[in-house]
């Protein structure tokens, strides 16, 4: 992290505490990843060194970088609308024109993250991460001390939140995260060449090859004899259309040569 990022919680703090005179106050600006203390003025405040006007307008759900001499949103627009969104957590999420990225309302991201992980469990495994997002399965499987963490990010903008992002994970040390479309960047991993794999794709309407036959053939390729597959679902369609896709995943799975079981909003797997 380069700069401050500041969330409306944040920004409410920092004016209130302007407003009552008050010289320091401790907050944190990096997404409650650590605390610091900010010097407080009327019409600025200082934080290492540097000072930083209040905004004008602060939204919600909304998460500001200081660039070029201003706070801007962390937000980009190419084909779609990649917005950085804030949690009560403090480990953020995104969204893609507006839909959160996000498995449950009810858990932090991070520590969803932590508990599928530790499913696969990455200890001294090299391991696939079929779609990196944000990177938490990467960085939890780095701190379960996992070998090596291959990751694959096919989206450019999601790149650059998780430059932005102090919850990612820094590439190196372990870690390889390349920007490719899983779907075609699998074709080159030589067989029996992973311990395990994580696979988080986007939902099937938008992603439906990450959910074919042929896909999922690939990802027993490469997997090792018993390495371990967490592949989260969802339940997408299931209100609207009926659509059972997690029981479409499993039979897909089965005929690749995995055993394969409903495990939470996803389906754990091990190939035969």
């Amino acid at each position: 992290m380069t700069g401050p990022l500041l969330t409306q919680k944040v920004h409410e703090a920092l004016c209130a505490a302007a407003r009552a005179g008050v010289s320091t106050v401790a907050c944190s600006l990096d997404l409650d990843r650590s605390m610091t203390t900010v010097d407080v003025g009327i019409v600025e405040w200082l934080w290492q060194g540097q000072r930083f006007p209040y905004l004008e307008t602060c939204k919600d759900r909304t998460i500001y970088h200081w660039t070029d001499g201003n706070f801007q949103s962390v937000a980009r627009f190419t084909t779609a609308l990649i917005k950085l969104v804030p949690t009560t957590w403090g480990p953020p999420t995104f969204e893609i024109d507006g839909i959160k990225m996000l498995p449950t309302a009810l858990v932090s991201p991070y520590a969803d993250a932590e508990r599928k992980v530790g499913l696969i469990q990455p200890r001294g495994k090299v391991i696939l991460d079929t779609c990196g997002g944000l990177g938490y399965f990467a960085a939890w499987c780095l701190q379960g001390q996992a070998r090596e963490v291959l990751s694959y990010e096919k989206n450019s903008d999601v790149i650059w939140l998780r430059g932005l992002n102090p919850w990612s994970p820094e590439t190196g040390k372990g870690l390889t995260l390349t920007e490719g479309d899983i779907a075609q960047q699998i074709l080159s991993l030589p067989g029996d060449s992973i311990d395990a794999i994580l696979h988080d794709p986007p939902r099937f309407g938008i992603a439906g090859e990450l959910y074919s036959q042929v896909f999922y053939d690939h990802l027993a390729r490469v997997l090792k004899r018993k390495g371990k597959l967490f592949h989260y679902t969802g339940t997408p369609n299931k209100l609207t259309s009926g659509r059972d896709v997690p029981n479409e995943v499993m039979k897909r799975l089965r005929q690749a040569g995995f055993i394969a079981a409903p495990n939470g909003d996803g389906i754990l797997a091990a190939k035969r």
